[in-house]
């Protein structure tokens, strides 16, 4: 799961041009074009970086995309703090979505591992890692309601640099934790003598659990 989400080195990517956003807007006289010149300027080099490394260009697209889009919603409502706004509509979206996967029994926690592993969906004929995996992906869904809670009303309030401590506060910190809770979640659910994760128990289990 570290591994998938880009582990520290992927949050400190994803937080330098919001940072770069603060400085260049403080260091503006609060200017949102400085702000924004700034974010952008951090934001290639940072894409440079990772294409260098190795990254898959797609991901990387869409991470410098994102920082354009923030941009681009920041000079059109002549707002700094909506250069946060898509940061809290994805949290909005995150959470919905792994609320919707464990309501229709594909918790994402599940469909992420599983995928990572070569599993497919065989996990899901395995009752007790199907139970796991919807009971850790609450977990996941706490964390962005959380972040929900710290950044609305500071967006509400036009915080901007209370939003930018806030995004480097709840991005690696707290999906470390939520890595942490949702494994021992997801173990103390099998029962003992359970094979784990990397071997879903099917035999005898219905296709379709219920």
């Amino acid at each position: 799961m570290a591994d998938l989400l880009g582990g520290r080195r992927g949050a400190l990517d994803a937080t330098l041009p919001p940072l770069a956003f603060a400085v260049g807007w403080l260091l503006g006289g609060e200017s949102l074009w400085a702000g924004v010149g700034a974010a952008l300027a951090v934001g290639a080099v940072v894409a440079g970086v990772r294409l260098r490394r190795g990254d898959r260009p797609r991901s990387v697209l869409i991470g410098l995309l994102a920082v354009c889009v923030a941009a681009l919603i920041a000079v059109r409502t002549g707002k700094a703090e909506n250069f946060f706004l898509i940061q809290l509509l994805s949290n909005a979206a995150s959470a919905l979505a792994w609320t919707v996967s464990i309501v229709v029994r594909w918790p994402l926690l599940g469909v992420v591992v599983g995928a990572a592993l070569g599993q497919r969906a065989r996990w899901r004929r395995d009752p007790a890692l199907l139970r796991g995996y919807a009971r850790g992906s609450w977990v996941w869904t706490a964390t962005y309601l959380v972040r929900l809670a710290v950044f609305v009303p500071l967006y509400l309030g036009g915080q901007v640099l209370g939003l930018v401590v806030a995004r480097v506060a709840l991005t690696w910190p707290l999906v470390a934790a939520a890595l942490a809770v949702s494994w021992v979640v997801l173990r103390r659910s099998l029962p003992a003598g359970h094979p784990g994760v990397r071997h879903p128990v099917t035999e005898g289990a219905d296709a379709q659990p219920g």
